[in-house]
């Protein structure tokens, strides 16, 4: 079976954005852009598995879809952390390439469904 390596990534990102949240929480006190860091990073990982056993193309685009929102709602705790300065620039940076990462994979398998999809359904 193949790996699927955008399932992989958004895991290992999903630990990483629990051990943000670990951090933020134990060393900084900050609990509540904690909590939506860790919500929207999470979730990514969470939708695309969720899309592995969709019931349909449509609803795998949709579960998709809803991976890159919060992939994007990530990207701006992240930002509003950096600016607070409950991060670093270089911590900042480190976690906002991993977040483009895999916006751009889910985007990328988006097109590639729906494409797909098209070409079977004209």
């Amino acid at each position: 079976m193949k790996e699927n390596v955008l399932k992989k990534k958004s895991l290992t990102f999903a630990v990483r954005i629990v051990n943000l949240s670990k951090y933020l929480r134990e060393n900084k006190k900050e609990f509540t852009l904690s909590d939506q860091v860790l919500r929207s990073g999470t979730a990514i990982g969470a939708m695309v598995y969720e899309a592995e056993r969709a019931e349909s193309t449509p609803d795998f685009i949709h579960k998709m879809k809803v991976a890159e929102k919060e992939a994007n709602e990530t990207l701006y705790w992240l930002e509003l952390l950096k600016e607070t300065q409950y991060i670093t620039g270089v911590e900042h940076d480190s976690m906002n390439n991993d977040t483009i990462e895999l916006i751009k994979m889910l985007v990328s398998s988006i097109k590639t469904v729906r494409t797909n999809y098209k070409q079977q359904n004209a």
